[in-house]
C-alpha cells in the first residue's frame, strides 16, 4: 500500500475551492491500493497533519486543535518523509510517515503556481501532476499565451501592464481591439479579479480590481463564440477526455457559474463535429507539451462561429470534485473517478 500525500487549503483566494476537491479525491482513493496522509494547509500558510473525518474538510472544520498537528516535508531527498511535530506539555516529538507521492490539490498561488511543486521536487517525492516549472507556466496567461503562440496555437490579442498607472496604454489597447475585452491578473485562477469590460468607463475600475490579484494585469480581445475544453492526462503517451462546452447565458463565465452552475450548462460531449472534437484534443495535446504539462491538466479554448480554436489557458489543478469539468469529461471517456486517480498516481510513482 502507497501512501498518498494529500495536500488541500492554502494561502490562496482559492482555499475554499481546494476544500471541496480534496475531499472528493480522498473519498475516491482506492484504499486497497492507497493510504491518504491528509495535509492542510492554513489560509495563514500553516502546514498540519490532518487525522479528522474527511468531512471536516469539506465543511471548512479541519483546522482544530483535536483533528491537527503541525507538519513539515522533509526536505532532505534520501528522507521521503512527512515531519509531524507532536508537543505535549514540555516535551516534544517527531514522528516521521514515509511518503511515496504527493497529490497537491490546491488552486491559485502558493500551491498551483509552482511554489510547492518546487518543494516536492527538491525533497525528491514523486508528485502527481505538472511540476514546477509547467505550473508556473500555465499559471502566467502572458507566458503561457507566448508559448502556445509559438507551437502554432492562435491567441487572443493582448497586452500586460505592470502598473496601474499605464492608463494611456490601456485606452489604446481598448481602442485597437474593441469592447467588449477582458481583464485579468496575470496570475490568478478561478476568475478572480476578471473583467468583461464593455464599455471605456468601466475599463480603469476594472484593472485597478485586477491589480488587487496581482503586479501584473492582462488585457485581452474578446474572442466571439464559446469556451471549450479538454481533459488531458500523461507524460509521454497522452489520453484526453472528450471535449466539454460551456452554455452560458450571460456574458461570462464567473466565478459564481464556474462553481454553481446557477444559469450556465457544461455539454459533454461539446455539441460540435467529431472532426472538429479531434481537431481541439490535438491542439489541448500541443498546448500541453509545449508548456512542459505531466500528470494531468485541463486545456481551455474557445471555439469561434468559423470553427478556429483559440487558447485561453491551462489549469494544472483543475477542479476536481465528482462534478467538475474534468473528471467529467475523463468520466465520458469511459473512465471512472477512481480509475483517473489511478492513472494518476500511477504514472507519478513510475516516474
Amino acid at each position: 500500500m502507497k501512501n498518498v500525500a494529500v495536500i488541500f487549503g492554502g494561502a490562496s483566494p482559492e482555499y475554499g475551492v481546494s476544500l471541496e476537491s480534496a475531499y472528493a479525491v480522498i473519498r475516491n482513493l482506492d484504499r486497497e491500493k492507497y493510504r491518504p496522509l491528509m495535509i492542510g494547509i492554513s489560509k495563514q500558510g500553516k502546514w498540519f497533519y490532518f487525522t479528522g473525518d474527511i468531512s471536516k474538510i469539506q465543511k471548512d472544520t479541519w483546522c482544530n486543535a483535536a483533528d491537527c498537528i503541525p507538519a513539515v516535508l522533509s526536505p532532505d531527498r534520501t528522507e521521503h518523509k512527512l515531519l509531524v511535530l507532536r508537543e505535549e506539555g514540555t516535551e516534544k516529538s517527531r514522528e516521521e510517515i514515509p511518503v511515496d507521492v504527493v497529490f497537491p490539490v490546491l488552486h491559485g498561488r502558493n500551491g498551483e503556481d509552482g511554489t510547492v511543486q518546487g518543494l516536492v521536487e527538491l525533497a525528491g517525492i514523486p508528485l502527481a501532476g505538472c511540476g514546477t516549472l509547467a505550473s508556473a507556466l500555465c499559471m502566467d496567461k502572458d507566458r503561457a499565451h507566448r508559448l502556445a503562440e509559438l507551437s502554432g496555437v492562435r491567441v487572443p490579442k493582448a497586452i500586460v501592464l505592470g502598473s496601474s498607472r499605464e492608463k494611456e496604454r490601456a485606452e489604446a489597447f481598448a481602442e485597437e481591439v474593441g469592447y467588449p475585452l477582458f481583464v485579468k491578473p496575470v496570475k490568478a485562477g478561478s476568475s478572480y479579479g476578471v473583467t468583461r469590460v464593455e464599455a471605456e468607463e468601466k475599463l480603469i475600475p476594472a484593472i485597478n480590481l485586477a491589480f488587487q490579484y496581482d503586479n501584473r494585469v492582462i488585457l485581452e480581445e474578446n474572442i466571439e463564440g464559446f469556451e471549450v475544453g479538454c481533459a488531458v492526462l500523461g507524460k509521454d503517451r497522452l489520453i484526453t477526455g472528450e471535449v466539454d462546452e460551456i452554455e452560458l447565458s450571460g456574458v461570462f463565465f464567473d466565478f459564481t457559474e464556474k462553481y454553481t452552475l446557477k444559469t450556465s450548462q457544461i455539454h459533454v460531449p461539446a455539441r460540435i463535429t467529431a472532426k472538429k472534437a479531434e481537431e481541439i484534443k490535438e491542439t489541448a495535446k500541443k498546448i500541453y507539451r509545449a508548456l512542459d504539462c505531466s500528470g494531468f491538466a485541463r486545456v481551455d479554448l474557445f471555439f469561434t462561429p468559423k470553427g478556429e480554436i483559440v487558447f485561453n489557458e491551462v489549469n494544472t489543478i483543475p477542479g476536481f470534485t465528482e462534478h467538475s469539468r474534468y473528471p467529467g469529461m475523463m468520466k465520458a471517456a469511459g473512465y471512472t473517478f477512481g480509475e483517473i486517480l489511478d492513472l494518476i498516481i500511477g504514472q507519478a510513482v513510475e516516474g
